[in-house]
């Protein structure tokens, strides 16, 4: 909750503002945290480190990370495609909830798409909390019917003969897309590498950033 109001401006709402000042949605939140705390169901230090975890250990800069290592390291890259949960566990990501991770590699001839058709059900650790497309309806019931047509209103344009799978994320099995390298980025190391991975990369509805392409 009190993440929410964080990103609403940056701000932690216990001390900044005069309620005045605040939006409806931001009041509303504010007095749920209040009640939740006062009734002892929550308690402000555990909000707080959850705040933390998701301002600076999980978001897509996780996965941005775990597929550059997957470019330039083809030992890793085996592992990850082998057993994704295994191998980002050797570099410090565990799942909070316990769900496995599979990693599904883009090629020429193939391409991966991830839609949770249920609910939204997604991999927080690598990629950060869901977009609100994700969680839609339309997404979830057209991914599966006319995966084509929906990269499409992504920009993803794919040639014909090009497969598109399309992997239903569940809460014990979650997907990473591995997308493919970009080409001129011979001799970059990972953390440059890193930065041209894009959060929809990873679920397989956009393509990484073009070297040299504005941010």
């Amino acid at each position: 909750m009190r993440s929410i109001l964080k990103a609403m401006d940056g701000h932690d709402h216990r001390h900044d503002h005069d309620p005045s000042e605040l939006s409806e949605i931001e009041l509303r939140v504010r007095a749920l945290e209040t009640v939740l705390t006062e009734k002892g169901y929550v308690e402000p230090a555990a909000l707080d480190a959850i705040v933390q975890a998701y301002e600076t250990k999980i978001g897509p800069h996780n996965g941005a990370r775990v597929v550059a290592k997957a470019w330039v390291d083809p030992e890793f890259k085996r592992a990850l495609l082998a057993d994704a949960t295994k191998a980002v566990g050797t570099l410090g990501h565990v799942s909070r909830v316990g769900d496995h991770l599979v990693a599904v590699e883009n090629t020429p001839t193939r391409h991966n798409m991830v839609v949770c058709t249920l609910c939204s059900c997604y991999p927080w650790e690598m990629l950060g909390l869901p977009p609100v497309w994700y969680k839609a309806a339309p997404y979830r019931s057209r991914a599966v019917k006319d995966p084509r047509g929906v990269l499409r209103d992504f920009g993803v344009s794919l040639p014909a003969d090009t497969e598109i799978r399309v992997w239903d994320s569940t809460a014990e099995t979650r997907f990473l897309v591995l997308p493919m390298r970009p080409e001129g980025t011979e001799g970059w190391g990972e953390e440059r590498l890193a930065d041209l991975v894009t959060r929809d990369s990873m679920i397989g509805t956009g393509f990484p950033k073009t070297p040299g392409a504005p941010s």
